[in-house]
């Protein structure tokens, strides 16, 4: 094997080693009642986080408390990590490539059974409830998401890889490269424009839908503030927070009520609704804002967003309104 691929495989040995100490997965909840959110951690030995309040919730509507030590899984999974970290150290030393190929191949196999068995617990836990529970929600299951934000009764659920799972992540994309790298793939990658070109391309159109607002459902949404039913299409808004999350709203005073209250810290962007058209979300930090009495909106918060101020104007006039930043709207 060439150097390079000696020296990505050890460090993804290193990698692997530190993601037996440091927290692998974190599933975080968030509810009005918590507004700090409860977090639950999961290394490779053991459960860490706020699993005594959770277990404590999770009582009421039936779903088993967690115990680390009735989990098999934290007893095999540091040796597997730890022999994944050995043989790829060996590997680096030994400098064969066949070891490199079966090291990637069991990394794979491994990785894949992993998601499986998590996915597999995830239901378990969330579908096998006690019957006699305090709370019972015909229908309802608990499942908290693989990977991402799922909504689950008033809690918020956000499931990721935390630092160890990253780790192995990486160690993975390591492993990866020095296989390219040996089969010689690698260069035929440098040597393709087109390929660069399709990866960039796709990279673009995944950020930019990342960043779109989510249409809101008139007269079937409810604001997140005021609980309302939101109607009305010209002053509706809404905000994205990091984890996924979207909080709608039926008023601008209800979002701005809302950040306050609850902070901005977490959220990712901001929209409101033209005011001269029906359910069109738009950037709120590139809107134009008037305020006045006489603007009638659902909740009093006498505020309408437009593109520019040309497209202002005429309503500024027609409701004796003034000029609003958005800085100024938050304080």
């Amino acid at each position: 094997m060439s150097t390079l691929s000696k020296i990505l495989l050890a460090i993804s040995s290193m990698f692997l080693a530190i993601s037996i100490v440091v927290p692998i997965w974190r599933i975080e909840l968030d509810a009005p009642q918590y507004p700090e959110g409860l977090t639950l951690l999961i290394y490779s030995h053991s459960l860490g986080g706020n699993v005594d309040i959770i277990n404590g919730l999770n009582h009421y509507i039936g779903m088993k408390t967690l115990h680390a030590e009735e989990f098999i899984e934290f007893k095999v999974l540091p040796y597997i990590i730890g022999f994944f970290a050995l043989l790829s150290i060996l590997a680096a030393f030994i400098g064969r490539k066949k070891l490199l190929y079966t090291l990637l191949a069991l990394f794979i196999i491994f990785g894949i059974v992993a998601m499986v068995d998590f996915w597999r617990w995830e239901y378990d836990y969330g579908h096998k409830l006690n019957p006699e529970a305090a709370i019972i929600v015909p229908g309802m299951a608990y499942q908290p998401p693989l990977i991402g934000f799922k909504q689950l009764l008033n809690f918020g659920a956000y499931s990721i890889p935390d630092i160890g799972g990253w780790l192995f992540i990486a160690s993975g994309l390591l492993m990866l490269f020095s296989t390219l790298i040996e089969t010689g793939i690698m260069k035929k990658f440098q040597k393709s424009k087109h390929i660069i070109a399709a990866v960039s391309f796709i990279l673009i159109i995944m950020s930019c839908s990342a960043d779109t607002p989510t249409p809101i459902k008139l007269n079937k949404d409810n604001c997140d503030f005021c609980k309302m039913t939101i109607a009305n299409g010209h002053m509706a808004a809404e905000i994205k927070t990091k984890k996924g999350r979207t909080y709608k709203f039926d008023d601008m005073g209800c979002l701005l009520h809302y950040i306050k209250e609850n902070k901005s810290q977490g959220i990712s962007a901001f929209y409101v609704n033209d005011f001269t058209s029906v359910n069109n979300l738009m950037d709120a930090q590139k809107a134009y804002f008037i305020k006045g009495e006489q603007i009638e909106s659902p909740m009093g918060g006498h505020i309408a967003a437009f593109k520019n101020k040309e497209a202002a104007q005429p309503f500024i006039l027609k409701y004796s309104a003034e000029e609003i930043t958005w800085q100024d709207l938050q304080n």
